[in-house]
């Protein structure tokens, strides 16, 4: 009888808070659907690390060798202010501490433990898994069905990981009853800013997930450190990073083979999807010693995303003479043989990288495996120098 009365009550607020919200936004005028990228706005105020209250004293903040869109600065105390993409501001409290009184405004406040984590950025899975961070997450905006990392099918398998409805739609009542201390986004949300609006208006901090902006591959997965510092795992995130680093450290001297790199995937249409020149695989391409043949695609493109299409005669003329050309089945599925990637089209007979075997395709977890990074790329270097017995994410087909 009282879980039912305390759930009637759960939506009596909801209605309460969405009635209210729809009325506030009364006579607001349309604007722009939003693009999704985390852009800064103009009028944002970012408090001063030193001066954010006259009770914490700063004392550092958290060495960062590669990401640039979050920053962390340390107190006495055990306080910490995480800065993102230059926009949001959240002072991270000790469990058993408050908050300072005199807080700068616009600053939210994330009071540990953060153990009941709705987590709907999938990039930032693999990361919790890295440092068995796992248990801090209670709620996941991906089914089961779609999680191609064993920690998080596992944990929903046991029920100690909940779907709780994508980043538009939400099962808000799930996720208050469930105690969210902590949402973390990709920026997706900001399609529907309304729900973003709606979690804060519940008492839950939101925060945005900017890694995909990193420039340097490995700046995304710098991010485990943020989420380590968050959740409790500093030390454990902190190795986790290393060992990608090391990774990556392990082939970045070595002399650069200058072989031409296509990546791509067929769309169903039957088009060519390529990753600008800008984009993360592209620049895994060239630190793993190879030169991604479309090197200046996209970069007088001033649009957020990172992909583009192009038919196959289009494709044909800039990537036959390709030495490989890698296969992203991370969209449709991994293809068998070779024969199934002909298949699609005809044209690829004719491509150099086919005539001598230098046909590769990346297993389905490949984009979820946000903390493999540095084993990516050095995937991509052993393909390069014909070590295939060393492939982890990529595979030959035959």
């Amino acid at each position: 009888m009282k879980k039912r009365i305390w759930k009637k009550t759960i939506v009596c607020l909801m209605a309460a808070v969405m009635v209210l919200s729809c009325l506030s936004g009364c006579g607001k005028s349309g604007g722009k659907e939003p693009s999704g990228q985390a852009e800064t706005d103009s009028k944002t105020q970012i408090a001063d690390p030193a001066s954010i209250s006259e009770e914490l004293t700063l004392n550092g903040s958290m060495p960062l060798d590669y990401a640039t869109q979050f920053s962390v600065d340390y107190y006495d105390g055990d306080y910490a202010l995480i800065t993102i993409a230059d926009k949001d501001q959240f002072l991270l409290v000790p469990e058993g501490k408050e908050a300072p009184k005199d807080l700068a405004s616009g600053i939210v406040v994330i009071q540990q433990p953060v153990n009941r984590i709705y987590l709907v950025a999938s990039a930032v899975m693999d990361m919790f898994a890295s440092f068995n961070g796992i248990e801090a997450l209670a709620f996941t905006g991906t089914d089961a069905k779609n999680w191609y990392i064993d920690e998080a099918r596992q944990a929903m398998e046991e029920g100690k990981l909940v779907y709780a409805g994508k980043y538009s739609a939400p099962d808000y009542e799930m996720i208050i009853s469930g105690k969210c201390n902590l949402a973390i986004e990709n920026t997706m949300i900001y399609h529907t800013p309304e729900v973003k609006e709606q979690l804060e208006k519940f008492g839950i901090p939101v925060m945005v997930d900017n890694s995909s902006y990193e420039e340097n591959p490995l700046g995304r997965c710098e991010w485990v450190k943020l989420y380590g510092l968050i959740s409790g795992y500093k030390e454990e995130s902190e190795a986790a990073f290393a060992e990608q680093e090391e990774e990556f450290n392990k082939i970045k001297d070595k002399e650069k083979s200058g072989k031409k790199v296509a990546f791509f995937y067929i769309t169903t249409d039957g088009q060519a999807n390529v990753r600008k020149s800008n984009d993360y695989l592209a620049k895994m391409i060239n630190m793993a010693g190879g030169e991604y043949i479309f090197s200046d695609l996209g970069t007088d493109d001033d649009s957020a995303s990172s992909t583009m299409s192009m038919t196959m005669e289009e494709f044909y003329a800039a990537a036959v003479d390709a030495d490989y050309i890698i296969y992203n089945s991370t969209i449709e599925g991994d293809l068998e043989n070779l024969d199934s990637l002909l298949a699609l089209s005809n044209m690829l007979e004719k491509f150099k990288a086919v005539k001598e075997g230098h046909v590769y395709c990346t297993t389905k977890n490949l984009y979820q495996s946000s903390m493999e990074l540095g084993t990516i790329i050095a995937d991509i270097y052993h393909m390069l120098n014909g070590e295939d017995g060393q492939l982890t994410y990529l595979y030959r087909l035959e």
